[in-house]
């Protein structure tokens, strides 16, 4: 039976002569995610905004729309509501004013009674309270363990390679955080704790496919030491493009079917996922990999000083 190959062993794609597009595009997508953070922020969920969530069970599918304007009717603040499960529904709504238990009881009391005036046989299965100090804690340690682990993945590649590989490293790392935090905030999709477990393990996919990129165009670097920068860099790509791909399909074909059938509660991570997988191949590509070139990689980075020093006098003579 012979073998599927999704990439010829002869492949031979000139990755690197489109390298400016590249970088163009991934300035100008890091650019539009800036905008859209500091212009429409992020849709926090209770974890980082703060609020009440409710879950309420019911015996037979709710009109969510309908519970919506009935909850919002009490003025109690504007509701989100979200169905999951087995007609379930996920009620997110502000804190009251002076956030005392006594106004969180009698806020969830509230829009209790009024659901149970259409569904009798809904109950309340649970009920979370997140205070505006315990959120602004949470964010402030979601964004120093992502920023912490971009540094360390940087240091690591620094001491691992060379100091141009770690800068080459964290652009690339940075530019798929961007990415998909500004899938995010263009979308308003709701941005809570599982999106931040979602980045970290983006910055660890990222890193290891452009470790194993940098890999190869060490090993080439020190095997073809007359060949150009540009050449070496489409032959080591090219060599590992069967792995990166085989492994990015296979994690979006995994993250595709769990956008479709897992359902809201996992629609958010799922989604950064995907996004942090197809953008972190691209930058491992078009990023990491040309980068190295104007930081001034070349066939001698990687020789002893008196070997580097014999090459330059030979190619003088």
């Amino acid at each position: 039976m012979k073998l599927l190959k999704l990439v010829p062993d002869n492949t031979n794609i000139g990755f690197v002569r489109w390298r400016f597009i590249g970088v163009g595009i991934s300035v100008l997508l890091i650019l539009l995610s800036l905008f859209a953070v500091v212009t429409k922020g992020f849709n926090f969920g209770v974890d980082f905004a703060g609020g009440v969530m409710m879950e309420v069970q019911f015996d037979e599918t709710p009109d969510v729309n309908d519970l919506r304007q009935r909850v919002d009717a009490l003025g109690l603040g504007a509701p989100n509501m979200q169905e999951f499960g087995d007609s379930e529904v996920a009620i997110r709504m502000p804190l009251p004013a002076d956030g005392s238990p006594e106004a969180v009881q009698a806020q969830v009391t509230a829009i209790l009674g009024a659901i149970n005036e259409v569904y009798p046989s809904a109950e309340l299965r649970k009920q979370e309270v997140v205070s505006g100090k315990v959120s602004n804690e949470l964010i402030r340690d979601g964004t120093l363990a992502s920023v912490l682990a971009m540094v360390a993945v940087a240091a690591y590649i620094w001491l691992r390679f060379e100091w141009q590989f770690g800068i080459g490293a964290l652009f690339a790392l940075v530019h798929d955080v961007a990415v998909a935090l500004g899938v995010f905030a263009w979308f308003q999709i709701e941005f809570d704790l599982n999106i931040i477990a979602a980045l970290l393990t983006i910055i660890g996919y990222s890193l290891n496919d452009t470790i194993v990129n940098y890999d190869r165009i060490r090993e080439n670097l020190r095997k073809y030491r007359k060949m150009e920068m540009a050449p070496l860099l489409d032959l080591s790509i090219n060599e590992v493009l069967a792995r990166t791909v085989m492994t990015s399909l296979t994690m979006v074909i995994a993250l595709v079917v769990l956008i479709i059938w897992g359902g809201p509660v996992l629609f958010g991570f799922t989604l950064a996922m995907l996004i942090g997988i197809i953008v972190g191949t691209y930058s491992s590509v078009y990023v990491a990999g040309p980068l190295l070139i104007w930081l001034g990689v070349g066939p001698s980075s990687f020789l002893p000083p008196e070997d580097s020093n014999a090459e330059r006098v030979s190619a003088r003579s």
